[in-house]
């Protein structure tokens, strides 16, 4: 056991290097980041229409992003996950889709898709076919990046989405799908990417830190009761309440950015930490402390995902949309970089 004065010690030791007080002193080039809250569209009732994100696509647009993030698995962490299935099986059946029909299509596994779009963006030149694009649509899908896919199908005209090029009909089906899809990576991210010229979306999560819990059973419930018991308390009470009063108002004018505002004011992470994570943290069982460790896990390594798209392109400005529980982690997280500044979306989205 370790003397009172040494315990002290080390529960007060404070680092002194502080690396966000070590900025890049140029200031030109910079890379910009700014981080959009959202709520995850397919979340809210059936009366939402994706036709009224119009006011705020328009303000996201303005501010001319050359790089857009989404909270999506990346075909190469889903093609990693497959491969260990007695962890990661509940994982690849929720958040990964099957690339297969790509791979057959065009011949080319998760990895060699991902090498040949990259080429492929980099061959375009200026003014793309429409076979090009149908062609690194495809690849694209063979990538395990839908969502990439989807943009090079929105940026076709309307008579050129069609199945050619490494697209049959049934990847033809499945594009059409997804631009229909109520999603934000759908809705928002593809949609804003088409309309600014960019070639793909940046797909950031991380789900790596899953596991199927404790091995035992009756553990494994107990730990699971201990987050749901944290759960309920006032802040967690006082976010239901903003989120149904403003999702009650998506219909009126101005409804969709006075939700947006909400979700990303500055004091909104603080009541999220205090409804969830910090409410596990406090829990007397101790039991939802692995709860938190996964989550903070998973937002380090979605924030380093982040910036190594920064360092393949310095002087990038990129969008980060995300479920609005991470915003407050992806800001703290990313403002820790020598070389990397923040954006407030809020201006934004004011009235």
């Amino acid at each position: 056991m370790l003397a009172p004065d040494v315990a002290a010690q080390e529960s007060g030791y404070r680092p002194t290097f502080r690396p966000e007080t070590l900025k890049r002193t140029g200031t030109a080039n910079p890379n910009i980041v700014m981080v959009l809250g959202t709520t995850h569209l397919a979340n809210l009732p059936e009366s939402f229409q994706p036709a009224v994100l119009g006011p705020l696509l328009d303000r996201l647009a303005a501010w001319k992003p050359t790089a857009i993030a989404t909270e999506d698995l990346s075909g190469l962490q889903c093609d990693a996950l497959r491969r260990y299935p007695s962890r990661y099986a509940e994982t690849v059946e929720t958040y990964c889709y099957d690339p297969t029909p790509a791979n057959t299509a065009t011949g080319l596994d998760v990895p060699a898709a991902n090498a040949e779009g990259e080429r492929l963006v980099a061959a375009l030149g200026k003014a793309p076919t429409p076979a090009q694009r149908r062609r690194l649509a495809a690849v694209w899908l063979a990538a395990g990046e839908r969502f990439s896919a989807l943009v090079q199908w929105l940026r076709l005209p309307p008579p050129e989405r069609r199945a050619g090029d490494g697209l049959d009909a049934p990847l033809v089906a499945m594009l059409t799908e997804l631009a229909g899809r109520r999603g934000e990576s759908s809705q928002i991210s593809a949609v804003l990417a088409a309309r600014l010229g960019l070639e793909r979306t940046w797909s950031v999560d991380d789900h790596s830190a899953d596991s199927p819990g404790d091995a035992d059973p009756a553990r494994r419930k107990a730990a699971d009761d201990a987050v749901v018991r944290a759960w309920d308390n006032p802040a967690s009470r006082q976010r239901r309440a903003n989120d149904e009063r403003l999702t009650a108002g998506l219909g009126t004018p101005g409804g969709v950015l006075a939700l947006y505002r909400s979700m990303n004011a500055p004091d909104a992470p603080a009541l999220v930490y205090r409804s969830d994570f910090g409410a596990a943290l406090a829990e007397p069982t101790g039991l939802a402390r692995d709860y938190v460790g996964y989550w903070e896990t998973r937002n380090l390594r979605m924030v380093a995902n982040i910036r190594d798209v920064l360092g393949r392109t310095p002087g990038t400005r990129m969008l980060a949309v995300v479920g609005a529980s991470h915003k407050g982690y992806y800001e703290a997280y990313l403002h820790q970089m020598h070389d990397v500044t923040l954006a407030d979306v809020m201006p934004l989205l004011r009235e």
